[in-house]
């Protein structure tokens, strides 16, 4: 009962291939879900780099 059974990997990895495999729409989708995921990222990373508090530094006159 408690160990996998040949139907379960079965099942398991057809529902892996429909994900990620082949030229299906669902493959499509999850790559274009990983290229969102991607750019947002990268945005995050730009706020960071672009925070207020290192921007009024940098305008701080030098003595």
């Amino acid at each position: 009962m408690g160990s996998l059974s040949i139907y379960h990997i079965l099942v398991v990895a057809l529902v892996l291939l429909m994900l990620f495999g082949g030229k299906g729409r669902i493959s499509d989708t999850m790559g274009d879900f990983a290229k969102g995921l991607k750019s947002f990222r990268k945005g995050l990373a730009e706020d960071v780099d672009n925070s207020p508090a290192k921007s009024a530094s940098d305008e701080s006159p030098a003595r």
